[in-house]
């Protein structure tokens, strides 16, 4: 995958922005007011960084040499992939559960609002 394709896969999605917050090469992916992906445009091999269930991101690392726990955020929540070598399927997964995790995580009210949008 590419970061268009990604970039896209989550636009498709309800109640998603996206936005450059932190410089002008992170960008940052959210639903509603959360994050629940950040790419890096300039790193090369293609780097994201997901929210991911504890138990999910220890078997993730454990499984896969390009999952990390992810710089500068809350390694117990957050895991760094380097696309390379990973299944399409396996990162659209991440990418879903992500976004499921920090739609959860929103207000009863933003819930609403996003999916009567």
């Amino acid at each position: 995958m590419n970061a268009n394709e990604i970039l896209d896969y989550c636009l498709a999605k309800k109640g998603v922005t996206e936005s450059f917050p932190f410089d002008q090469e992170t960008l940052v992916i959210k639903v509603g007011t959360k994050m629940f992906l950040l790419m890096s445009l300039e790193r090369q091999p293609l780097g994201i960084s997901v929210k991911t269930d504890p138990e999910w991101s220890a078997e993730l690392r454990e499984q896969y040499f390009q999952i990390k726990g992810a710089f500068h955020m809350n390694k117990t929540h957050w895991n760094s992939v380097s696309i390379d070598g990973l299944k399409k399927e396996l990162i659209l997964k991440m990418i879903d559960h992500s976004y499921d995790l920090v739609f959860k995580s929103l207000t009863k009210k933003a819930k609403e609002e996003i999916l009567n949008s």
